[in-house]
C-alpha cells in the first residue's frame, strides 16, 4: 500500500436513498414495529419465565428464540431510525465491526436454536415415552450453551478475518447497516479467505441444520398420520407448523442472500430481505408462536386475569 494513503475510521450507510417524506414515513413504520417486537418478544419471554405449564424444554428454547428477537432487532434497528432522520448517516469502524460481529452471532445462534427446536419435536412425537428421559434439563442448557457458543466462535472468527483486510478507499456501505459481504466490497486487498469462510458458516448453520431438520419433519410427519385421534393429530400439526413457518421463512431468507450470487442488481432487494431479518421476524416470530399455541395464549389469559385482579384489589 503507497505511504500517502489514508486508513478508513468510518464508513457511510448508504441505507435506501429516498425522498425526505418517504424516509421519515418509513421512520415511523420501523419505529412502531420495533417498539412492537419489543414487546411481544418481551411478554413471550415473561410468559415463559413466570407461568408454571410453560416451564417445558420446548418453551426453555422458546425463551431463547424471543431473547434472540429482542437481540437482533436492538442490534441494528436503533441505528437505522436514526439515519432515517439524519443526512450524516457515518458509523465508526470499530462500531461497525461490533454491529456485523453480533449481528453474525445472533444469525448462526437462531439457526442452530431452530435446529434444537425441530429435535426436540422430534423426540416429543416420534419417541413420547422416551422424552423425558431424553429431554432433560441437563440436555436442554448444554444444547443451548453450544448453539450460542458455537453462534460466537463463528462469528468471532469472521471479525477477525475481517479486521486484517486493510480499508484505505470508499467509505459507501451500500446497505441499511454494516452487513459483511456489503463492508468486503470496501475492502483494499482480495477477500478470497473471507468468501470462503462465509460459504463455509452457511454450509454448517444453513444447509446442514436444513437438511437435519428436513429428515426430522419427514419422521414427525409420519408419526403424525399414524396418530389415531384427531385431537392428537391437529394438535401436533399446530404444534410443528408454527416451527416450520419459522424456519422456512429465516433459512429461505438468509440462503438467498448469502448463498446466491451476487450481483449489482440483487443489492437493492438484499437490503430487503436483510431489513425483513432484522426488523419484520422478530415481530412474525411471537405471533407466529402465540396465535398457533394453545398453551401461550392460556398463559396470556391468565397473566392478564391476575393483573386485572391486582388492579380491582388496588382500586378497592
Amino acid at each position: 500500500m503507497g505511504g500517502n494513503q489514508s486508513w478508513v475510521t468510518e464508513f457511510i450507510l448508504v441505507g435506501f436513498q429516498l425522498s425526505a417524506e418517504r424516509e421519515l414515513l418509513l421512520f415511523w413504520i420501523f419505529s412502531l414495529l420495533y417498539i412492537f417486537s419489543l414487546m411481544a418478544n418481551g411478554i413471550i419471554l415473561g410468559l415463559i419465565c413466570l407461568d408454571p405449564s410453560l416451564h417445558t424444554p420446548m418453551y426453555f428454547f422458546l425463551s431463547h428464540l424471543a431473547i434472540i428477537n429482542l437481540s437482533y432487532a436492538s442490534n441494528n434497528v436503533p441505528k437505522m431510525l436514526t439515519n432515517l432522520l439524519n443526512k450524516k448517516r457515518t458509523i465508526s469502524f470499530v462500531s461497525c465491526i461490533l454491529q456485523t460481529f453480533l449481528y453474525l452471532a445472533f444469525a448462526a445462534t437462531e439457526c442452530l436454536i431452530l435446529v434444537v427446536m425441530s429435535y426436540d419435536r422430534y423426540v416429543a412425537i416420534c419417541h413420547p415415552l422416551q422424552y423425558t428421559v431424553i429431554m432433560t434439563w441437563r440436555v436442554c442448557a448444554i444444547l443451548a450453551l453450544m448453539s450460542w457458543s458455537c453462534g460466537l466462535a463463528l462469528s468471532l472468527v469472521h471479525a477477525i478475518l475481517l479486521l486484517r483486510l486493510p480499508f484505505c478507499g470508499p467509505r459507501d456501505v451500500n446497505h441499511l447497516f454494516c452487513e459483511i459481504l456489503s463492508i468486503l466490497k470496501l475492502a483494499c486487498a482480495d477477500t478470497w479467505v473471507n468468501q470462503v469462510v462465509i460459504f463455509a458458516a452457511c454450509m454448517f448453520v444453513l444447509v446442514g441444520p436444513l437438511c437435519l431438520m428436513l429428515i426430522s419433519y419427514m419422521h414427525i410427519l409420519w408419526a403424525i398420520l399414524k396418530i389415531q385421534a384427531k385431537e392428537g393429530r391437529r394438535k401436533a400439526f399446530s404444534t410443528c407448523s408454527s416451527h416450520l413457518c419459522v424456519v422456512g421463512l429465516f433459512f429461505g431468507i438468509a440462503m438467498v442472500v448469502y448463498m446466491v450470487p451476487d450481483s449489482n442488481q440483487r443489492e437493492e432487494q438484499e437490503k430487503m430481505l436483510s431489513l425483513f431479518h432484522s426488523l419484520f421476524n422478530p415481530v412474525l416470530n411471537p405471533l407466529i408462536y402465540s396465535l398457533r399455541n394453545a398453551q401461550v395464549k392460556g398463559a396470556l389469559h391468565r397473566a392478564l386475569q391476575r393483573m386485572r385482579s391486582i388492579w380491582i384489589g388496588l382500586c378497592f
